[in-house]
């Protein structure tokens, strides 16, 4: 009988990428994939460590994973399997943790799964993690994710990931081309862009750190593959989102009105001491930009609260900042201290109730930014992907500008594409569309 595997994926967009080509290699061996919430005999758990948040709950998947097999073989790979294996490790039922580079040829290491008394650590020098491995997800989602850049070589105060990812290098522009027609082959309708730092991309290609091909470039080649109804660019740093991109995005064939920015402080003193390379000055001239090309368009913001030296004032000054932009959505995060960053051992330290205080008002506002966008949608036609899960009787899907519907559920609209009059915000906040829009569909 094949040996089945379960995989469980903390963290961003990149994380579920990598997991999903991670898979593949497993059953391109033979292996049988199931759904985490089934016995498997080996479970494969692809780590975060942004925060501390995500570390903790390393533990508490691993005790998941035992109900369903008390004796099945347990693997963590990703970015704290890279910052701290030992710790990892060591934590009960864990068989083997694999570094930045390791975690690609995992199953290179499963000669024997008999279970450890300890876990076995294969855990390079991040220095070593020089090269580059594409990933993609496709099945997971009713989007795929397509990896075209790893690594940072920025040096922001608070973060972990050029230490659990190494430095910035990219894929090949024909490779990137070549697993977009993939995925466009297996009828996916969106391609979502990810990476670690994706504005950089180009540099690293073969291992140097010359820029080969830019953002832009790569924007426009994948804008000419055929079949990928929509492209959406997941995160990308303000300095990095020229005026070119954001011109060819409002004349675009397939990618669409949405951005997500990291802003992360609205105080130029923070930024600074953040060691970001931007002023807030330059942000709001990216999102003006965009609002200027694509009044419609999406803006999502990260936001860092609880950074060391962050008065009230401080803190207000960020609060209003962001009242004040045209943006759509918030991604806050908590600071928590980071072993090994400057941020760790800066001054100023914000007791954490106030952390907790100040977060809860800017998701609030995020809140408030997410109606007033939605209302600014109504009346208006826009295309509707609708996804492929029942959720309480209905099917939800996003616009290409990211606006949330809902629709009573019919299984025929699953992974198509819809124009839709959006007409009015229902009590859980998402959007209704025209009862009798689809009576032609049975």
């Amino acid at each position: 009988m094949n040996k089945k595997v379960a995989f469980y994926t903390l963290g961003c967009k990149l994380n579920f990428s990598e997991t999903s080509t991670i898979a593949r290699n497993f059953e391109d061996e033979g292996f049988e994939r199931v759904e985490f919430n089934q016995p498997a005999d080996i479970f494969v758990i692809n780590t975060c460590s942004v925060t501390d948040n995500a570390d903790k709950r390393f533990k508490t998947i691993v005790k998941q994973a035992q109900k369903f097999n008390k004796e099945a073989f347990i693997i963590g790979i990703g970015c704290y399997a890279q910052l701290k294996p030992e710790e990892l490790a060591a934590v009960d039922g864990v068989d083997l943790v694999l570094g930045a580079t390791e975690k690609f040829k995992v199953t290179d290491y499963l000669n024997d799964l008999s279970k450890n008394d300890f876990g076995e650590v294969h855990s390079c020098e991040i220095n070593e993690a020089d090269f580059y491995v594409g990933s993609y997800s496709i099945g997971d989602r009713t989007r795929a994710f397509l990896k075209v850049q790893d690594g940072c070589d920025y040096k922001c105060t608070y973060c972990t990931i050029p230490l659990a990812r190494g430095i910035s290098r990219s894929d090949e522009l024909g490779n990137v081309l070549k697993n977009a027609e993939e995925i466009a082959a297996q009828n996916i309708k969106e391609i979502v862009l990810t990476g670690v730092n994706i504005g950089d991309y180009g540099k690293g290609e073969f291992g140097n750190k010359q820029h080969k091909h830019t953002f832009l470039e790569m924007v426009k080649a994948l804008d000419e593959v055929k079949g990928i109804e929509r492209l959406r660019i997941s995160s990308i740093e303000p300095n990095l989102l020229k005026d070119e991109t954001i011109d060819f995005v409002a004349q675009s064939n397939s990618f669409v009105p949405h951005f997500h920015i990291p802003l992360q402080s609205g105080s130029n003193e923070l930024l600074k001491k953040m060691r970001r390379r931007y002023m807030k000055e330059l942000y709001i001239n990216r999102v003006e930009r965009i609002k200027k090309k694509m009044p419609d368009a999406c803006i999502g913001v990260d936001v860092i609260v609880g950074f060391p030296g962050e008065t009230d004032e401080l803190f207000l000054e960020t609060y209003n900042f962001l009242n004040q932009l045209p943006i759509s959505y918030l991604h806050v995060f908590t600071f928590s201290e980071r072993e090994n960053t400057v941020a760790a051992e800066m001054q100023g330290v914000i007791p954490h109730k106030v952390r907790k205080k100040r977060s809860k008002m800017l998701r609030g506002l995020s809140a408030k930014k997410r109606r007033a966008f939605y209302e600014s949608q109504l009346g208006k036609t826009k295309t509707v992907l609708f996804e492929s899960e029942n959720k309480e009787g209905y099917i939800h899907g996003f616009t290409e500008n990211y606006v949330k519907v809902k629709f009573p559920w019919n299984p025929n609209l699953c992974n198509t594409l819809n124009e839709v009059e959006l007409t009015e915000i229902d009590a859980d906040g998402l959007v209704k569309i025209k009862t009798n829009t689809f009576e032609e569909v049975v």
